[in-house]
């Protein structure tokens, strides 16, 4: 997977995604994520349920207008497009994790056409690499515990599970991280089961 990321300024492509910017006229194709019941579980309160794509050109307005994260530091959000089918397949972001902002967390929703075929891990590997290129030395997961497609995204990227929090959005999260040093050391040496 990692000779397969590269990185042209804001844009990641991997061998099936490509990472660009949303833009406004992409508010159909991400109803289609952040009008989902199944995805918005997941994401509330940091993020309600969208009901219409009036609201969903909305958010993506606020999204472009939000200025990047603090000096120094990557954050932004991404579209997925699955590159076969140019279809938008789902939203991938690096940002600083509240209360704070000292962690940044890397996170992706798909759009449930697009669930159970690895594209949301290929996404969040490709963000690694983008934020590990622009300097950031650790990032992070955050995923509720019964999440298992969370958490199994996060393994499959190469993340450490570290613990429980509440520290980050007021929930019981399971942290995962991943530093730069440790970036497809998986993909290098294999466990035997993965062989």
């Amino acid at each position: 997977m990692a000779d397969e990321v590269r990185i042209d300024g804001s844009t990641v492509r991997t061998g099936r995604v490509l990472l660009r910017p949303w833009r406004e006229d992409d508010a159909p194709a991400a109803l289609e994520i952040y009008g989902s019941a199944e995805v918005a579980r997941w994401l509330a309160p940091a993020m309600e349920q969208i009901t219409d794509v009036d609201s969903t050109r909305a958010t993506i307005k606020s999204w472009l207008a939000t200025p990047p994260g603090p000096a120094g530091r990557v954050s932004g959000r991404w579209v997925i497009e699955e590159i076969e089918s140019g279809r938008v397949a789902g939203s991938a972001q690096i940002l600083p994790l509240p209360p704070e902002g000292e962690d940044l967390e890397v996170g992706y929703q798909l759009a449930p056409w697009a669930w159970g075929r690895g594209l949301g891990s290929e996404a969040g590997h490709a963000l690694a690499h983008y934020a590990f290129a622009n300097g950031e030395e650790e990032i992070f997961a955050v995923v509720r515990p019964r999440n298992e497609h969370g958490i199994n995204a996060a393994r499959r990227i190469g993340m450490e599970w570290v613990g429980e929090t509440e520290k980050y959005y007021d929930l019981r999260l399971q942290v995962y991280r991943l530093r730069n040093s440790d970036l497809d050391v998986s993909l290098l040496h294999p466990s035997p089961v993965e062989r």
